[in-house]
Parts: C-alpha cells; structure tokens; sequence
C-alpha cells in the first residue's frame, strides 16, 4: 500500500490522531507572539483544513494542499460550513514539478519530518523555497528526538537532521524544543522551527 493510499484509508476509517479538529496552539501562539501580519500563506499537508481554515479567518489568503483526495473534501466541507475561501488542492508537495511562487508563509505540521532519508528532507527544503518570495517564512512543526525512542507518535528529527537539510536555502530565526498540540493523554515533543529564504546568491 502507497502512503497515499494508507493516508486515505486512515482518513477513511478515523484512524488520524493528528487530527486535531482544531487550530494548533502552536501555530497560533506563533502568529499571536510574533505579529504576522495576513499574508498569501501555503500549508502544505492542511488534512481536514483546521489551521487552514483559523488562518483564512484571521484574514490569511490561504491554500491548502494535501495528497489524500480524502482529506481535502473532508476540508473544502468544512471551510463551506465555516463560511472561509480557502483553495484546497489535492496535490503531491514533495514531487510538485519546480516553479517559482510568490507565497509569503508556508506552514506544515509534520510534514517536513515525514522523511526518513537526508535527501528528501533536503529535496522538500529545497521545494518549500522555491514557493515563497524572497524573505518569505516557513514555520515547521517537528517530531523531536531528543525525548528519546517511543512506541507511538510522530517520526523524531534531531536538530542535526533539520538544520543540515534547510539550510542551503533558509536561515534559521529560531529552533526551539516544544510539545506537540494533541488530543493523546501523552503528548510527544516536537521542534518549532521558523526559517527565512535566503537571498539569492547569498549562499
């Protein structure tokens, strides 16, 4: 079975505990703390459109993309019900063909952590910078390793494993140990990761 297809049958079946069914504190607590103004913001792996859907509301010109099919209807229902434009789109983020985009923010909550190889990781970087405008912001939430290994939860990342992937295209503002948002008894922790485009030429 694909990713693709084990994402929509988890979809299918209920079985998301990374579905919040609401906004994630930790994206929010970001926006509120460090003043972001609306801007054309990109989140990439949106699923059901939670956060999506709270950044529209707060006047964000959001998309939201996702490759399960599933996800993405279960998300245009709810941006419907809540009465926000969001533009949802199925699509594959990681082999989206390259072109340049003029987002501002892009946002992903374990997304980036999903990869197990250092160049994928590095190849999702790379693809993430080439949709923001110069300047622009990527804010990552991050499974973390250095809590040590579990039976359940998010893949972990060290800080090794991040900066040695982003940064040929980004600088890194902050990196800072955190917990996950979650609906579980026993949350995991998770890196908050907030990185700027470099200048072209500037390295």
């Amino acid at each position: 079975m694909s990713k693709k297809e084990m994402f929509n049958e988890r979809y299918k079946t209920g079985k998301t505990p990374w579905e919040l069914e609401r906004p994630d504190s930790n994206l929010i607590e970001f926006v509120k703390k460090k003043s972001i103004l609306p801007c054309k913001t990109l989140e990439i792996g949106c699923g059901t459109g939670s956060n999506a859907i709270w950044l529209a509301q707060k006047d964000f010109d959001v998309t939201g993309i996702d490759f399960s099919s599933l996800a993405i209807e279960k998300a245009k229902l709810k941006s419907k019900k809540e009465g926000v434009e969001i533009g949802f789109i199925v699509n594959n983020f990681f082999k989206q063909k390259e072109n340049e985009s003029d987002f501002e923010l892009i946002f992903d909550r374990g997304c980036f952590h999903s990869f197990d190889e250092k160049k994928d990781r590095i190849t999702f970087a790379r693809n993430v910078s080439l949709h923001l405008k110069e300047g622009g912001q990527w804010f990552s939430i991050i499974g973390n390793a250095d809590a040590g290994p579990r039976d359940i939860g998010p893949p972990m990342r060290s800080a090794l494993d991040i900066v040695s992937a982003v940064e040929p295209y980004f600088e890194i503002v902050f990196l800072v140990s955190a917990m996950f948002d979650s609906n579980r008894e026993k949350t995991a922790r998770c890196w908050k990761c907030l990185m700027k485009k470099r200048k072209k030429g500037a390295k």
